[in-house]
């Protein structure tokens, strides 16, 4: 869904943002709170330039307005994989991004993340992740590795993880399968307004992605695993 369609329905009482290439910048009125908007657009591939600016609006959002909610709004085909980026530690801008977003939590901005087109691979990880309520619109496409890329990396045949992800969300792409895995909060239909007032009533910092995986069925290993891991240290 295009950006703008997104915006007039998260915020029907009026907004204020804009693009800026491939980033989106500014701000929504929901009911009588005022929400900071950082996001992307037109599928952006995460460079040093764009985790630099987000992490800047983020900090001026901290400077500017304490403890205003931040809305990351999502549409990225990644991190950008070209030698100039990673020469300049591109893993390093998408660090510090990361720690501005950690930053903005601890001194008690609520963060959330909406996926309203595509969210891919490492671009997903610094802000959408990062958020105390990770978000998206059903049709929107979420995934870390494709299952070509998946079948070089592991050996396994394409065919073969073809079939796996038809039984395990692990193995296949797509918003609801990131639901069941735990990774995604919620779906987010009908009235976006309504629901991004719902998750800011009740934003929660505590990461619940394994047990939420291990109710959901869609990751049943990582929270038992974790659970011996902390009775044995």
């Amino acid at each position: 869904m295009e950006w703008r369609k997104v915006a007039d329905q998260l915020f029907p009482a009026g907004h204020q943002v804009r693009q800026d290439g491939d980033l989106l910048l500014g701000e929504g009125h929901c009911g009588e709170r005022i929400v900071a908007v950082i996001g992307t657009t037109n599928h952006a591939e995460v460079g040093v330039e764009l985790a630099l600016a987000m992490a800047a609006a983020v900090i001026e959002v901290i400077r500017m307005h304490p403890e205003r909610p931040i809305l990351f709004l999502v549409d990225t085909s990644g991190q950008r994989l070209r030698h100039r980026d990673e020469m300049l530690g591109l893993n390093g801008y998408m660090a510090h991004l990361a720690k501005c977003v950690e930053m903005a939590r601890r001194w008690d901005h609520p963060i959330i993340s909406l996926v309203y087109e595509q969210a891919l691979s490492g671009g997903f990880l610094a802000n959408g992740m990062m958020a105390d309520v990770c978000a998206s619109l059903p049709e929107a496409e979420i995934r870390v590795m494709g299952l070509p890329a998946m079948a070089r990396v592991t050996r396994i045949s394409e065919e073969r993880l073809t079939q796996l992800s038809v039984s395990s969300p692990v193995f296949a792409p797509g918003a609801k399968n990131y639901l069941a895995m735990g990774g995604l909060d919620e779906l987010w239909e009908g009235d976006l307004s309504a629901c991004l007032t719902k998750a800011l009533e009740h934003v929660d910092a505590t990461d619940h992605r394994r047990k939420r995986g291990l109710e959901r069925g869609g990751r049943l290993l990582a929270d038992s695993v974790v659970k011996r891991v902390l009775s044995s240290a």
